[in-house]
């Protein structure tokens, strides 16, 4: 739902806006790689509030560094390990993240089997375990609340008092 008439001059004007660019930004910045993150961390100086008060009002948008020595180094860790992982392939075969793909062939499935009518128990059993979107997805901060998994109960289940 918009905030403003929808016509192609609005449109233009939301788009172009100070307030879209800085959440455009921020949206993708979710899905830079480690390494560029680690550069423009450690060409940052320390967010003296952040660091004294673990909150900073800017958050984000901070031109100050947020991340601690011991953040620093996680993000060394994750590069060092995602440069293993691209030079030998073979080394992690023991534990491999799910692809994307390969969750979208197993919903699939699981769809197709609950149309044919196959037990409904065991889908509920298998659906309790494992979420319907893959981990690594929902790990992303700021997931709009359209990607977000449906609650167990469905929307029937969820009273939204604000709405009026």
């Amino acid at each position: 739902m918009f905030s403003f008439q929808d016509t192609l001059h609005n449109r233009k004007k939301h788009l172009n806006g100070v307030q879209h660019q800085r959440s455009k930004k921020a949206w993708l910045d979710n899905f830079r790689d480690a390494a560029a993150i680690l550069q423009e961390e450690r060409s940052k100086q320390p967010c003296r509030k952040f660091q004294q008060t673990g909150q900073c009002v800017f958050g984000p948008s901070c031109r100050y560094s947020h991340l601690s020595e011991k953040d620093m180094k996680a993000l060394e860790q994750q590069i060092e390990d995602e440069r293993w992982q691209k030079a030998d392939p073979e080394h992690d075969k023991a534990s491999p993240r799910p692809s994307v793909d390969e969750w979208l062939s197993r919903r699939e499935k699981n769809r197709a089997a609950v149309m044919v009518g196959s037990d409904l128990k065991a889908e509920e059993e298998k659906g309790a375990e494992s979420s319907d979107v893959p981990a690594f997805l929902l790990s992303v901060p700021d997931l709009p609340p359209s990607l977000l998994p449906s609650q167990h109960g469905g929307w029937r289940g969820t009273i939204h008092n604000d709405w009026a």
